[in-house]
């Protein structure tokens, strides 16, 4: 049986005013802190140095340089207005293509690397391993290797967004396709039903928002990362943006850049009113 606490008597240890902490950190814990901050410090210098980065190259002469191209920018030529629709139309088409393609090809790609789809843990590790591989590679670098096998013109463009978007859109419906409700595939499964019964009645309905979702988004990166591969020849309204700065026709580089501007904040406005409504 337990003592009744007498609430008149005085505790026996008196803690000491030293003895209070001060703070809500530990000292140890500022210790560290404070060398991964001196550590995080030590790699940006050594890393600006390296680089010949450092923010005084924001000078006087930085900003009389970017005052002048400014200036050199309006008002944009209109009447190459023309020009740039037909190439921005050409850009929107090879994004359309690619993402199409992609989307259609991510599918097989999507379910064998889904862990609760393929039960053989050697395939799902190789198409694990396959879609990684295709998503280190830059879509540049690959715009650069199929221009050279195919020539100047959107074909490799085409093929180099088609390769990027896959490796993307492989990667996040097959991780939706991990996360969905095992209860419907398991019931189908103890009918009789075989696997594609499976995929089209129990994982095709869990995913299909997501996917259509995910594929808009891609279309959105594909319309800006091929005006990038123009850069490299691969067709698109980059090639005439490369050849107008190194004609320094400046008027006309801003018809350019204001007219990309308006359709890709159109395309995304529009793509995200469409994912906010599927998903």
């Amino acid at each position: 049986m337990s003592k009744p606490l007498n609430t008149n008597q005085t505790p026996n240890r008196i803690v000491s005013t030293d003895q209070v902490p001060t703070s809500l950190v530990s000292k140890n814990a500022k210790i560290r802190m404070n060398i991964i901050l001196l550590v995080v410090l030590g790699l940006y210098i050594f890393s600006s140095v390296m680089t010949e980065s450092s923010v005084l190259r924001f000078n006087s002469k930085f900003f009389l340089d970017v005052w002048n191209m400014v200036v050199q920018l309006f008002p944009p030529n209109w009447s190459y207005a023309g020009v740039v629709v037909d190439k921005l139309l050409e850009t929107i088409k090879m994004a359309l293509i690619a993402t199409s393609i992609a989307g259609i090809l991510c599918i097989p790609f999507s379910l064998l690397a889904a862990s609760n789809i393929v039960q053989n843990k050697f395939l799902y590790n190789f198409i694990k391993m396959f879609l990684n591989i295709m998503r280190t590679i830059p879509e540049l670098i690959l715009a650069v290797v199929f221009v050279g096998l195919f020539g100047i013109g959107v074909f490799g463009g085409i093929l180099a967004l088609i390769i990027f978007s896959l490796g993307i859109l492989a990667k996040l419906i097959s991780e939706t396709i991990e996360a969905i409700d095992m209860n419907p595939l398991e019931a189908i499964r103890a009918s009789g039903g075989n696997t594609l019964q499976v995929i089209w009645y129990a994982v095709v309905p869990q995913v299909l928002p997501q996917f259509v979702s995910f594929t808009l988004y891609v279309f959105e990166i594909n319309v800006r990362a091929s005006v990038v591969l123009g850069f490299v020849g691969a067709g698109g309204i980059g090639l005439i943006l490369q050849q107008q700065l190194n004609f320094l026709s400046y008027q006309n580089v801003s018809t350019i850049i204001v007219i990309t501007f308006i359709v890709v904040v159109i395309i995304d406005y529009i793509s995200n009113k469409l994912r906010g409504r599927l998903v």
